[in-house]
């Protein structure tokens, strides 16, 4: 029976060593907490770090440790200190973490960073194949693990692979200043399925993968060589039911039975009547924007002067990887600004910002939630944010204010919240005015439909809809009317190749026999496949044709000296047994003059993008462009052409980035048919993988064998995933 495997950096445990035993204890996080329903039950396992390094795991308690850990469904993946501090601290935190939240000052591109990071990725990665078979599914988790899947998927291409970035994905022109770009955007799309938290990190992604790696991107599907992945967004709920539930109990609580910080909290409530807590919890870290909202408090006090000694400012900044140098300095920041405010405008009877450097308790977070009047949350960039659905969540009589940076990605779903911008002080002091003074008519208004949205959409939801659009992803047909050429169908294949008393084979070129290089000019042969065209070409009774859009005099010099057959310009010349080119179509080319002077203004407009000239077509290459740009410039001058040719007998083709003009009367479906006519064969035979060989599967008899390169839409018979693939199997054509 298959299982699921849940991967991330951290396991959902805590582990504690006292007196020689170990006792592994529940962890109560977000995504531990989204996971349980994901992670029950004997099918399942969740691998990760313990969070204990080797030095610190006495050598006679390891077996006690995988035992507790297997308790609790989980096994781990050993690290060192010295792992720890190149991958987490390094890589992990000092590059990825500060590029993807945009704080390029903050960066670090070292080496040994990198060097750590996919060591570590690869240790994770051999972990999950211990415990893995081809019918598993794995979800692996966060910034910390983006080449898992790829490397996963080298190893066993069978298995279904989902993965899910908690935190945001950055721009293109951000993105691409990282000098591992194009390796982990391949380690990512090892996975059939990504997940993001918002669509602009998705749309970023996509940018990323096309332009960074030139993948042709649908809608939200990236067309690999042998498969589609799939890119979606999922915000990620709250466990909204324990939070609510915890609120009303916290409201039913009889005095005395309260906490020491509500009671406290509940002394100063009483001292001031009116008075308003603004509520401030984040980790101790640079995206979460906490120095700047401390000075855009300061603001406030200055621009409404009337609320000193009647709001607080309550923050409570969590530890937060206290040994990277930027987090060590952004701490002492906030120490000095809180000091000097409360110094500068405190009153024997007021402080205006209480500050709290730890972590608390479940219970008194609900005691903040449910006191605090405004909570206050403006991270500068923030993957979601779930504190401002927690506030909320606990708001049992509807009322309270949220405040929140538009920056973070629960924004999207709340927007009933005041949206702030948090660089903008004028703004946040107006907005804060705007929470002080706001009717609780409206208070429950804008509270009342988050709540519902969120008690819907909440984090089991959030796991759920993820692992079922994986498992949907894995059971789709990609081959449309194709078939795949299993190993069962190619042997058959290669049977009735060898039993066949006369072949002819039809090959493309330019991504079928040879990939596509940004000049068209240096994608010239390699020796193997030199030797491949000969060894065919040996075969007795065998014709071969290479059938090209390519121009003559490229193939000329390319093929000089060899005999088998070749046309080319899509079928107007043609050349057999090494013999000078001949056309085989009467055409004209006087057009040209008329076509040019469109296309040269493209090119003017285009950067990257340039015009091949051709005996009688001409076409307009944009593979060097800006993806999106160029797609934009092809659609501008298929209009344009379209009315410009209308009286002709032209017709334009619309290849792999690239648009061609040609004779109406020529294509490859026409010469191949013109071939085939001239001897009696019993194997015909034809592979390409552009729309222009789409002619030849269309005009070929229905018993010809015809082969797409890549999983697209096609009029071919059968499919292969890739230019390895299409070697392989000629090879197998001409073995004894």
């Amino acid at each position: 029976m298959s299982k699921t495997i849940i991967v991330s950096n951290r396991l959902p445990v805590q582990l504690q060593i006292s007196e020689g035993k170990i006792t592994a204890i529940p962890s109560v996080g977000g995504l531990a907490t989204g996971m349980k329903s994901v992670h029950s039950g004997g099918e399942s396992l969740w691998i990760g770090w313990s969070g204990l390094t080797q030095e610190e795991i006495p050598e006679d308690l390891v077996g006690d440790i995988d035992e507790a850990l297997a308790g609790q469904g989980c096994s781990k993946v050993a690290l060192s200190q010295e792992e720890v501090d190149g991958f987490y601290f390094g890589f992990s935190n000092r590059t990825i973490w500060p590029l993807f939240h945009y704080f390029m000052e903050y960066t670090e591109f070292e080496w040994d960073f990198w060097e750590a990071y996919e060591a570590v990725n690869r240790k994770f990665a051999d972990a999950i194949l211990e415990q893995t078979s081809e019918d598993d599914v794995v979800w692996v988790h966060d910034y910390q693990l983006m080449l898992v899947p790829e490397m996963l998927r080298a190893e066993r291409p069978g298995l279904s692979i989902g993965f899910f970035l908690h935190i945001p994905f950055p721009s293109y022109e951000i993105f691409r200043t990282m000098p591992w770009r194009r390796e982990v955007l391949a380690g990512l799309l090892g996975s059939d399925l990504i997940g993001f938290h918002t669509y602009d990190y998705e749309r970023h992604f996509l940018s990323s993968v096309r332009r960074i790696l030139g993948h042709e991107v649908s809608f939200n599907e990236i067309h690999l060589d042998d498969r589609v992945a799939k890119v979606d967004s999922f915000p990620m709920g709250i466990d909204y039911k324990k939070f609510h539930e915890a609120a009303i109990r916290h409201r039913e609580m009889k005095p005395g039975e309260e906490s020491d910080l509500q009671q406290r909290l509940n002394s100063h409530k009483a001292s001031t009547p009116n008075a308003k807590f603004f509520l401030s919890i984040d980790r101790l870290d640079y995206s979460k924007g906490i120095a700047k909202r401390i000075k855009a408090f300061e603001y406030f006090l200055q621009k409404y002067p009337e609320y000193k000694e009647k709001v607080r400012l309550i923050i409570l900044a969590v530890p937060s990887r206290s040994l990277v140098p930027q987090y060590q300095l952004l701490k002492k920041e906030i120490d000095e600004l809180v000091g000097r405010i409360n110094g500068e405008i405190s009153t024997v009877s007021w402080t205006p910002i209480w500050y709290f450097y730890r972590s608390l308790p479940f219970d008194n977070l609900i005691d903040l939630y449910t006191t605090c009047d405004i909570a206050w949350l403006t991270p500068i960039r923030d993957g979601m944010n779930l504190v401002a659905k927690e506030y909320i969540a606990t708001r049992t009589d509807q009322t309270g204010v949220l405040l929140l940076s538009e920056m973070a990605g629960s924004a999207n779903e709340m927007h009933e919240s005041l949206l702030i911008n948090p660089n903008n002080f004028e703004q946040i002091a107006d907005s804060l005015h705007q929470a002080i003074t706001m009717p609780v008519s409206e208070q429950i208004a804008r509270n009342a439909p988050m709540q519902k949205r969120l008690e819907r959409y909440n984090v089991e939801k959030w796991a759920r809809d993820f692992m079922d659009s994986l498992k949907a992803q894995q059971n789709r047909d990609y081959s449309q009317v194709a078939s795949r050429l299993s190993v069962d169908l190619t042997n058959t294949l290669i049977k009735t190749y060898r039993e066949a008393k006369r072949r002819i084979l039809f090959l493309d070129y330019d991504g079928t026999l040879a990939g596509f290089r940004t000049d068209p000019q240096k994608a010239a042969p390699d020796e193997e496949l030199y030797e491949l065209l000969d060894n065919l070409y040996r075969q007795e009774n065998t014709d071969i044709f290479l059938i090209s859009g390519r121009d003559k005099d490229t193939f000329d010099r390319w093929f000089n000296g060899r005999d088998y057959a070749m046309i080319v310009e899509h079928g107007v010349w043609i050349s057999e047994n090494n013999a000078p080119f001949k056309m085989l179509e009467n055409v004209k080319n006087d057009w040209m003059d008329k076509i040019r002077p469109v296309l040269e203004s493209f090119v003017d407009r285009t950067p990257g993008s340039f015009i091949e000239d051709k005996n009688y077509s001409v076409a307009w290459h944009y593979r060097n462009t800006d993806p999106d740009f160029g797609q934009k410039r092809a659609t501008e001058l298929n209009t344009v052409l379209t009315s410009l040719i209308a009286n002709d007998d032209l017709s334009v083709l619309n290849g792999n980035k690239v648009v061609e003009i040609k004779s109406s009367n020529v294509n490859k479906g026409r010469a191949a048919m013109r071939m085939i006519a001239r001897k009696e064969y019993d194997f015909i035979f034809a592979i390409g993988d552009d729309w222009t060989d789409e002619f030849m599967f269309q005009e070929l008899p229905k018993d010809a064998v015809t082969v797409k390169v890549g999983r697209m839409k096609t009029q071919a018979r059968y499919y292969v995933d890739n230019i390895s693939s299409v070697r392989g199997l000629l090879q197998r054509f001409v073995e004894p």
